[in-house]
């Protein structure tokens, strides 16, 4: 095999079979010969100047691969297309998303959709030699694209390969551009619903375990709080794979904490990631702050040995 071939072949088996024109000149084939490769259908346009050679099949990568060299300089892939390369949704459906520099504007193609905008070298990311959003942006964007599967694939990912903070942060360097109120209302939305979601894990951690004593949605001084221990006053707080974005919640568990110790109740806060990464480090905890506090009374006492707080 000549140089010329071997440059060729590189190119191709780096980009699923995917080649643009510049590339093969760049080799060394001429202009000439590119287009006798086209006539004789070696070589299948996809988009101008970039080719898919014939002996590949057009997968979901070379659909992928063909729409960045096409879009060019500063293109990255974007939306659900991001997310598939990813590896955040199983499938590629719908058009390739990209994302150009908005002093550029390329018209969208068939199959390929184009938006322009500046993305900030944060949320910039190179994926198997592919430049790509970075996860936190292309968790968002792809919430927001999802439509009423949105929130569903928001909350798994938040559970997973994701902060919130660093979504949130995503968000923050990206408002006011297309979408961005819609993000912010998933956002709030996620977290929302996952402190309740982190209370039912925690429920189901200690119904496994078979502890005794506890309550859920147990007043004390004028709060509920969602797991307690009323005789050892101890008090399971809850936070979710997401926390409030609004200030004022922020301010509205600081003041829970502070009501709850004025009480003379023990706070605990029961995290999502714990409960599902060291089971066995929450049932710990808990122990040892109800057998710390447990008053002495009539009834089953909470002591410190666990056998006298789980039932057997």
């Amino acid at each position: 095999m000549d140089s010329l071939s071997r440059t060729l072949a590189t190119h191709l088996r780096r980009q699923a079979g995917v080649i643009t024109r510049d590339q093969a000149r760049a080799a060394g084939l001429a202009a000439d010969a590119i287009d006798r490769r086209l006539a004789a259908r070696q070589w299948v346009p996809l988009h101008p100047r970039v080719y898919l050679d014939g002996s590949h099949r057009l997968t979901d990568e070379a659909r992928v691969r063909a729409a960045l060299l096409w879009a060019g300089e500063g293109a990255v892939l974007s939306g659900p297309a991001a997310a598939w390369w990813h590896g955040l949704v199983p499938a590629l459906a719908g058009p390739v998303a990209v994302t150009v520099p908005r002093r550029r504007g390329p018209r969208p193609r068939p199959g390929v959709t184009v938006r322009r905008r500046d993305v900030a070298d944060a949320d910039r990311a190179m994926c198997r030699g592919v430049p790509v959003t970075a996860v936190p942006l292309t968790v968002l964007e792809t919430a927001v694209e999802l439509g009423p599967a949105g929130a569903g694939f928001l909350d798994r990912s938040l559970r997973g390969p994701v902060g919130f903070d660093a979504v949130a942060r995503a968000h923050a360097r990206n408002q006011g551009s297309a979408g961005s109120a819609g993000a912010a209302a998933l956002l709030d939305a996620a977290a929302r619903r996952s402190a309740p979601a982190t209370a039912a894990l925690l429920v189901g951690l200690l119904r496994e375990a078979r502890l005794i004593g506890w309550r859920t949605a147990h007043p004390v001084a004028g709060v509920v709080v969602p797991v307690a221990f009323p005789r050892a006053r101890v008090a399971l707080e809850v936070e979710g794979w997401a926390r409030a974005l609004r200030p004022e919640e922020v301010r509205r568990e600081r003041w829970r904490a502070h009501v709850l110790g004025r009480a003379g109740w023990t706070v605990l806060r029961a995290r999502w990631h714990t409960l599902t990464a060291d089971r066995a480090a929450v049932l710990r905890e808990i122990g040892r702050a109800v057998a710390g506090a447990a008053p002495s009374g009539p009834g089953r006492a909470l002591g410190a040995d666990p056998a006298a707080w789980i039932t057997v």
